[in-house]
């Protein structure tokens, strides 16, 4: 395949080495104040841009008919009108919070375990996410989605960055430390014990590794998918 690249800082040059070795072609690597280049020559794009850029990357590439496979977060106010532009374009979008195959067996284990808990009144739910300090959002996509998929299973009504006040309300502890590619866990706790799933992502090759592997998927479709498509884990 012929990829484009929307963003080629630390990720995007990952995603570069991951996908030369699997035999693909990097054609453009589109950068804040790019404006000379032809989309078209590219047969899917890849977006780990900036919060700010997503938008309008995704909707040029519906505007050239190209799939684009989105792992930017902090956008997702966005959301619902971009899945309707690309029904509309008749395109194919991808998007999700993490690509990392191994956190999207975590968000099954994630979700199986608020089924298991949801009888338990007695334990809290605690969210926490480590990631490096250059990360622009917080709390990270991928906490956001571990709690709306205990929020779905739960009486929870909503989540907070920060410990939560709220009993109704997920409190999701966003640190950021120099170097760590990203670590989520979720914890319950009562008076009497405590339950912890956690995943550390020991670099950024997963989340590349992950990316080129949906791009690959999503090449010759059309529609709004997720991982869960890619992995076959619905």
């Amino acid at each position: 395949m012929k990829i484009a690249l929307f963003g080629y800082g630390k990720m995007g040059k990952v995603i570069e080495k991951i996908a030369i070795e699997r035999g693909h072609e990097i054609v453009l690597k589109i950068e804040k104040g790019n404006v000379n280049y032809d989309l078209k020559i590219a047969d899917v794009a890849i977006d780990f841009s900036t919060p700010n850029a997503a938008v309008s990357n995704i909707t040029e590439a519906f505007n050239c008919q190209i799939p684009v496979v989105c792992g930017t977060t902090g956008w997702l106010e966005a959301f619902e009108s971009i899945k309707t532009l690309c029904h509309t374009k008749n395109g194919a979008f991808l998007y999700a919070s993490n690509f990392s195959l191994g956190v999207n067996l975590f968000f099954e284990l994630n979700r199986k375990l608020a089924q298991l808990m949801q009888p338990y009144g007695e334990f809290s739910i605690g969210l926490e996410e480590i990631h490096h300090s250059q990360k622009q959002d917080a709390p990270s996509g991928t906490a956001i989605t571990l709690a709306e998929q205990i929020i779905k299973e739960s009486e929870y009504t909503g989540w907070s960055l920060g410990k939560s006040l709220n009993p109704k309300q997920i409190g999701i502890e966003a640190k950021r430390v120099e170097n760590i590619p990203g670590t989520h866990s979720v914890s319950y706790d009562s008076t009497i014990d405590s339950i912890e799933i956690k995943h550390i992502a020991k670099n950024r090759e997963g989340f590349g590794l992950g990316a080129v592997i949906a791009a690959e998927w999503l090449f010759d479709k059309t529609g709004v998918f997720s991982m869960e498509d890619v992995l076959n884990i619905k």
